[in-house]
């Protein structure tokens, strides 16, 4: 399989660290007909940076540049893991053994398993040493 397929497209949302942004940004998803599956909220001072992953990404970021907000696109890898503990101690030990830096992640509980997403240092890597280990990736289109 290619590499590539396990490349997942994260949209990253710059936003003023305030009451109601979230819900701005939520509101202009939900009338733009896009399912967020996954998110989490990074702050640095006064700003915010909102990491989703969503149905249609390209839509998501139109209907958001056209309300001011900063958007971009960053490349994630989505990793099936056991959701038991030692779960993300796997996956955790692969990527340390490859030498791969973990940027940063945050994961949820699946239908069938939990599932780690990862910014990686070395995402072509990342995907060759977890599938050599036995793990499991998600496509894009197993998110929905």
């Amino acid at each position: 399989m290619m590499q590539g397929e396990y490349i997942i497209k994260q949209i990253s949302i710059f936003s003023e660290n305030k009451p109601g942004r979230l819900a701005a940004i939520a509101e202009a998803l939900e009338k733009s007909n896009v399912n967020i599956y996954a998110f989490s909220i990074a702050e640095a001072n006064s700003f915010g940076v909102v990491r989703a992953l969503v149905d249609k990404p390209d839509d998501a970021r139109s209907v958001l540049e056209k309300l001011g907000f900063a958007v971009q696109f960053t490349d994630v890898i989505a990793v099936r893991m056991k959701d038991q503990p030692g779960g993300l101690h796997e996956v955790a030990q692969i990527l340390g053994d490859a030498g791969i830096n973990i940027e940063y992640a945050y994961a949820y509980s699946g239908r069938e398993a939990a599932v780690l997403i990862l910014r990686v240092s070395q995402a072509g890597e990342a995907i060759s040493k977890i599938q050599a280990a036995g793990g499991s990736l998600l496509r894009e289109s197993d998110l929905g």
